[in-house]
């Protein structure tokens, strides 16, 4: 049976909740990664990220910002190399903002979870 790893209940959650996942409960490994989510019907993988972004500091956005967009283009690039799209699911505006001006190529890939 799949499961996702982690053991984060508000993670799993949203991660189960993007529309037309197509294996809610779990993981989808491809290319050596452990994604949050696959849309088949769109070959698209997802990433989620619950950081509470809107309450950190500015320190800690920024060390938020420093960890998470290296991984998010690594991430890209391991599904781009399968054949798939990517999209990073996030909980706030202000994150996603934060994020598309730390990284602007990625700006068409990160997405408010409005169902998280």
């Amino acid at each position: 049976m799949p499961y996702h790893l982690g053991g984060n209940k508000l993670h799993d959650k949203c991660a189960d909740r993007i529309p037309n996942n197509s294996f809610p409960g779990g993981d989808v490994f491809v290319n050596g990664k452990n994604f949050d989510a696959l849309q088949l019907a769109t070959r698209t993988l997802w990433e989620v990220k619950t950081d509470n972004f809107d309450t950190y500091p500015p320190d800690l956005r920024r060390i938020v910002l420093d960890d998470q967009v290296p991984k998010m283009r690594l991430e890209r690039d391991l599904a781009r190399a399968c054949g798939f799209d990517f999209r990073v699911g996030v909980r706030s505006a202000a994150h996603q903002a934060a994020l598309e001006r730390a990284a602007p190529e990625l700006e068409d890939l990160i997405v408010v979870m409005e169902w998280c």
